[in-house]
Formats: C-alpha cells, structure tokens, sequence
C-alpha cells in the first residue's frame, strides 16, 4: 500500500514522502495514528493546501518533545519487583510500568513512546529509549530492585546478588573426625598356624580313607 507520510517515520522517509508499506502497517498504525493518508490525486492535494499547517505543528510538537527530553534525558526511575537469590525477576517489567514510573516522578509518557530491545526480566540498571517525537528522543535509565535499600546500592555502583561467602573467604576444609570404632588388633599368628596345622590333619585323615 502507498502512503503519504504527515511527518518523518523512522526508516520510512520525511514529511511529504510518498511510500510503499504493508497494508497492516498502514492501517493498524500509520493512518489510525495521523502520520499518514493513503496515496490518492485527493489526498495529495489536501496534504498541499495543508503543508505550512503541518510543518508549524510538527515544528510545535518538536520544541515540546524537545523540552520533555532534557528533563528525561539520563534520569534514573526505580521499579520495586520480587526476584529470585540470582536475580531474575517473578516474572518482568512492561512498557506500561516504565510509562507509569517515569509519569509519576517526572512528567507524563506513554508506553507508545518507549522501545525496549529485549524484555527486562533481571534486576540491575537497565538503558531504555524513549521516542518523544519522530525527531526526538532521549535516554532513561529503569533500576530494578527488590527493596528500595538495594536500589540505593544499585545507583552507587554495587553488587546486591549473592555472590558466595559474604566475607570473601573460604573455609578450610576439615579434617576428618576420628572414627569412633577402635582398632581390632593384629590377628594371633600362633592361632593361625595352629588352624592349618588341624586342617592338614584332617586333609590326611579324609584321604587315607
């Protein structure tokens, strides 16, 4: 399907391009979200008569998203989860957590705006991009915690997962305990030798008869 596109689209082109796309890309996301109209002889001439329009408003919408960025840009938001002794998560955080984390510290930002490159199932410090506009984006960091104590250390750089012995040492292995059954003492060779003397005689004593 042909579009013509309203604003820029990332990897699509600029405003006033005209562009080939899968039609359920066009109709599930470019045309419901105004950043396209179909390609036609009428659409083309209402983009025209509308180009300054569009162009002031993207300028607008641009300085806004711009304004939002540098207060976003680097900022750190804490997200408390249950997580195993290894740290993966019971499960993982959404765009919608991240959304509703960073709109109540900080201002308001819909999970539409946040791309993830993998799911967040770990805890740690993780980078997450948020599109503010087609030309705007910024950087925010999501600190997944089990405590709000651990997300302290976190932020400073250290280590809340069990790593093995807390003081860094290791034991010395022990040395194995005495046994508790007393030694049996050498066997008595004069008993021995006295029962292969009887066995002989009774070997000679089966043969004679």
């Amino acid at each position: 399907m042909q579009v013509i596109l309203l604003e820029r689209v990332a990897k699509l082109g600029q405003m006033g391009d005209v562009v080939s796309v899968k039609a359920g890309y066009a109709r599930n996301f470019l045309l419901p979200q105004g950043k396209a109209l179909r390609s036609s002889a009428a659409n083309r001439a209402d983009f025209e008569a509308r180009r300054s329009e569009l162009e002031a408003k993207n300028l607008e919408l641009k300085g806004e998203a711009e304004k939002v960025a540098e207060k976003l840009q680097d900022r750190q938001f804490v997200l408390i989860r249950s997580a195993s002794e290894v740290g993966s998560l019971y499960g993982s955080v959404t765009t919608r957590n991240i959304a509703d984390a960073a709109s109540a510290e900080a201002v308001s930002v819909s999970r539409q705006q946040i791309q993830l490159e993998r799911p967040i199932k770990t805890l740690g410090i993780h980078d997450v991009s948020l599109v503010l506009h087609s030309e705007v984006s910024a950087g925010i960091k999501i600190n997944v915690a089990r405590s709000h104590e651990e997300a302290e250390l976190q932020a400073q750089g250290k280590e809340v997962l069990a790593t093995g012995d807390d003081d860094g040492t290791k034991e010395e292995a022990s040395e194995p305990a005495p046994s508790d059954v007393d030694e049996l003492p050498p066997p008595d060779e004069t008993n021995t030798q006295e029962s292969l003397v009887e066995s002989d005689s009774l070997d000679s004593k089966t043969d004679e008869s």
